[in-house]
């Protein structure tokens, strides 16, 4: 099979993943486990998996001088990244937060620029601003952004959080060039874990494990294993192919997928609004990743 269309197979199905996780998930914080003490479950979950793939099927050495580079990925992918959003989640509103990450795209499409990593093209910088008008289209249809004093602090972590998340992208992209997959995300997630535990390791001491039902139990499994190892899996496999402003933009269909796993679930139903904004999601998606023939991106 081609490999571009291998990696946008392993991005839709990472963004899927994100997409069913709003429904999955939503249950577990703050109720059954505090948001820093997820993230620590999560994080160490996903290393004892990357680790075990990475050392019995996928080994291969890592130069010294790439270690520091890994620990910065680490810092902005995985530390700042998680524990932002998911604070900020907590002082903000969802569709707040889902409108502030919809600047992710545009980010990464900056900071490639100015790292000299990708080629600001206005075919991309079309396809990112239509994409963001889908997202936009559909995460505010029936729903209010507010700007008030009492949501600034948690607008403000979701912004560094989509911030971080974005340098992240770029330089990790320079790893993919000299490694698998495997390789680099299972040194990032390890340095990840040493700079979430300090912050989570608490939280996660006082979670009741006796008294959480087994449901619960199935929705961490999922967030461990699905959202965490296999999405990141999955989009780090996809940056291997791909430009980090094409991974970036998957984000916006992010609220689409969303929709379609809630209308199965019949919690949500099919209208035009969902469908227009569906079809200028893929059109943006289509404009940042196709290349021209004359052109390599």
């Amino acid at each position: 099979m081609n490999k571009n269309l291998l990696a946008h197979l392993a991005l839709f199905g990472a963004n899927l993943i994100y997409g069913i996780n709003y429904t999955v998930a939503k249950d577990v914080m703050p109720t059954y486990i505090e948001p820093l003490g997820f993230i620590f479950i999560r994080v160490s979950g996903a290393v004892v998996l990357f680790w075990l793939c990475y050392k019995f099927f996928f080994y291969e050495k890592v130069a010294k001088k790439d270690i520091p580079l890994l620990a910065l990925c680490a810092l902005f992918g995985v530390a700042i990244n998680q524990m932002l959003f998911f604070e900020g989640l907590n002082l903000t509103t969802p569709i707040n937060a889902s409108v502030i990450m919809v600047v992710n795209p545009i980010l990464v499409l900056i900071f490639a620029g100015l790292m000299s990593t990708e080629t600001l093209s206005k075919r991309k910088w079309l396809g990112i601003g239509v994409g963001a008008i889908g997202a936009l289209t559909l995460i505010t249809n029936g729903g209010n952004i507010t700007l008030s004093q009492e949501h600034f602090y948690g607008n403000a972590l979701v912004f560094i959080n989509a911030t971080s998340y974005a340098i992240y992208l770029v330089l990790v992209k320079s790893l993919m060039k000299k490694y698998k997959p495997i390789t680099v995300i299972s040194w990032v997630f390890l340095f990840g874990l040493l700079f979430v535990s300090p912050f989570g390791w608490s939280e996660f001491k006082s979670i009741e494990w006796s008294t959480m039902p087994t449901l619960i139990m199935w929705e961490v499994g999922f967030v461990v294993i699905c959202t965490t190892f296999l999405a990141y899996l999955f989009n780090i496999y996809g940056l291997k192919t791909l430009n980090p402003s094409t991974v970036s933009t998957y984000i916006y269909l992010q609220p689409v997928l969303a929709s379609i796993v809630a209308i199965i679930a019949s919690s949500d139903e099919l209208d035009f609004i969902k469908i227009l904004s569906a079809v200028l999601i893929c059109l943006g998606v289509y404009l940042v990743s196709h290349k021209r023939k004359a052109l390599q991106e």
